[in-house]
């Protein structure tokens, strides 16, 4: 089982094992968007089928693979995130897709897509930034909340009388400011207000300029500030994963060494009975 682990460990390494797992990957969503077309599935629905069936032994041969490479340590596979949303991917497609589960199990060959994200390391990198991100969203998000209730409710009491559709409640202000800050089509709110009171400009140039400009550089500011900490702790971790993958590989080869030694022990005593009995045989 060592020499089958240490060649488990060689395939998982070897670029043309990564590069036929995202080809597969890839082909498997063409093929999913391939059966949204009522005219190819009429036509070729067996073969797409067929596909899918391939393309799930694949990914489970695939899972297979890299748990062997992990081989006597298996369990390690399932600490890997990752390895863990591919297994659990596989673990969904494999729903039967008749009956009542044939709707879900259409659905769950649809994560098969996010197999990109476990596959190229950039996707994964992005991926854990955002994750990363998430706390410090947290808090932008709450600032921008105060801000949108702040000029939600002053936009109500300003505008509610000269322009009832966007600020007749509370509710539609807070979606108008909301078009507000997505530039879309926001100066014509502005003019109809204009209209009425000069000056206010000052209250949506401010809230552009603040909800707008502001904070959209605030998150930014999170994200880059994420993606320096994911890529910090991706040098610091590259060492120890060296480390576990010379361990596991020293383990593999004390293994091999040790029934080397118990083989040639065998032939040796093989040899010297083989000796004695020609001796004996001879006198």
């Amino acid at each position: 089982m060592s020499r089958l682990a240490l060649l488990a460990g060689r395939a998982v390494d070897a670029p043309w094992f990564r590069g036929g797992v995202l080809v597969a990957i890839t082909v498997n969503a063409v093929v999913i968007g391939l059966e949204t077309s009522e005219l190819l599935s009429q036509r070729y629905g067996d073969a797409l089928e067929f596909a899918n069936r391939t393309f799930l032994v694949v990914f489970v041969l695939e899972a297979l693979i890299k748990m062997t490479a992990r081989w006597p340590r298996v369990g390690s596979y399932f600490r890997d995130g990752w390895n863990l949303l591919d297994f659990s991917t596989i673990v969904v497609s494999l729903l039967p897709a008749t009956g009542e589960w044939a709707t879900i199990a259409r659905l769950a060959r649809l994560f098969r897509v996010q197999r990109f994200m476990s596959a190229v390391p950039g996707l994964r990198l992005i991926v854990s930034t955002l994750i990363r991100s998430l706390p410090g969203m947290v808090n932008v998000l709450a600032l921008l909340a105060i801000l949108f209730y702040a000029y939600g409710v002053a936009g109500y009491h300003l505008f509610r009388d000269i322009d009832p559709v966007h600020w007749r409640t509370l509710g539609m202000s807070l979606l108008s400011l909301f078009r507000i800050v997505t530039l879309e089509d926001w100066t014509d709110i502005m003019y109809t207000a204009l209209d009425h009171y000069w000056w206010s400009w000052a209250y949506f140039v401010s809230f552009v300029v603040v909800g707008g400009f502001v904070v959209v550089n605030l998150f930014i500011a999170v994200v880059i500030n994420s993606l320096e900490e994911v890529k910090q702790e991706d040098v610091e971790s590259a060492p120890t994963r060296d480390r576990d993958q010379l361990l596991e590989e020293a383990i593999r080869a004390e293994a091999t060494l040790a029934r080397l030694r118990e083989r040639l022990e065998r032939d040796a005593a093989a040899g010297s009975d083989s000796r004695k009995g020609g001796s004996r045989s001879g006198s």
